[in-house]
């Protein structure tokens, strides 16, 4: 009798099935990036060289002018205050999120009653929209009417109050504390996972060893947190360079200025004076300026991790 035998899967067919299953997942990924990032990212270099105006949606006309808008933008007198004015934004954002971040992450670790609550409430600033943050952050620090005046002067802290909003050197700080609150969430929720993520023994053993709260921090949490910290500044900067929201609601740019950066500026270039090629040059700027960050910091957070 002719014994049956089942079918052998040819190993061929096999590979094809299996490599065209893993295309049919990365085509429609790929396509979508190429779509939504790839494409604004190149039309916004081009338009960089071209004098992109208003009148282009209608003639078509985006003539060629080679270095001229970066000319501008670099010439303008504006230019070096925003700059400077997104470094103190920056650094001032990213060091009061993280130390409170991490000072958070360091308190919820421990369990205490109602623990998960308070982690649940601490998330809220990171889930508004920001334009109901701005707001409502405006009109606490209204120098005449906001509570955090009238509990300034209720507490004898301060007589007539501080021009929070109205004040040039003020107005910096106060953007600066509406960021800081807004990214307080997210380097508390990345900082907690990471430390969760460091094994309980070594803590037991650093313990025995004698190491105290601040031995055991600086040799066993820091050295295995300096991955997820180097991915919480990256993500920080890149995001903090780029505010326009908070700045825009709560100080507008101002007073005379001072809360300018080259992200307002370039909304201003390009959506109020229809400026749109010295717009996408600065914002090609800002581009630049968080890529060189983000290499210098990973290649330096790298070698320090190899010494350590």
């Amino acid at each position: 009798m002719p014994s049956s035998s089942r079918p052998v899967t040819d190993p061929a067919r096999a590979r094809f099935w299996e490599r065209s299953a893993q295309w049919m997942y990365i085509v429609p990924a790929t396509a979508y990036l190429l779509l939504f990032f790839g494409y604004p990212i190149v039309k916004n270099i081009v338009m960089s060289f071209q004098q992109y105006t208003i009148t282009t949606f209608s003639t078509g006309a985006a003539p060629f002018v080679g270095l001229q808008n970066y000319s501008k933008v670099f010439a303008s007198d504006l230019f070096s205050t925003a700059l400077l004015t997104t470094v103190l934004f920056t650094v001032g954002s990213i060091v009061g999120q993280f130390a409170l971040g991490l000072a958070f992450a360091l308190f919820f670790q421990r369990r205490f009653p109602l623990g998960g609550v308070l982690r649940s409430l601490l998330l809220l600033p990171w889930l508004l929209p920001l334009v109901v943050s701005g707001t409502t952050w405006k009109w606490m620090l209204d120098p005449d009417t906001g509570v955090v005046n009238a509990a300034l002067r209720g507490l004898h802290l301060s007589s007539s109050g501080i021009p929070w909003l109205t004040g040039t050197s003020q107005a910096l700080v106060s953007v600066i504390l509406v960021n800081v609150w807004v990214g307080i969430p997210f380097n508390t929720a990345i900082l907690y996972g990471g430390l969760h993520d460091i094994p309980t023994p070594l803590y037991e053993a650093a313990k025995l060893d004698g190491a105290g709260p601040l031995a055991s921090f600086r040799h066993v949490t820091w050295p295995l947190l300096r991955p997820v910290v180097s991915v919480v500044l990256v993500l920080g900067v890149v995001y903090t360079v780029k505010v326009l929201d908070i700045i825009l609601v709560v100080t507008g740019g101002g007073p005379a200025d001072a809360t300018e950066t080259l992200a307002t500026q370039s909304y201003e270039l390009s959506f109020q004076q229809f400026e749109f090629g010295r717009g996408a040059a600065l914002s090609n700027v800002l581009i630049v300026l968080s890529l060189a960050f983000a290499v210098v910091h990973l290649r330096v957070n790298r070698r320090a991790r190899n010494l350590w």
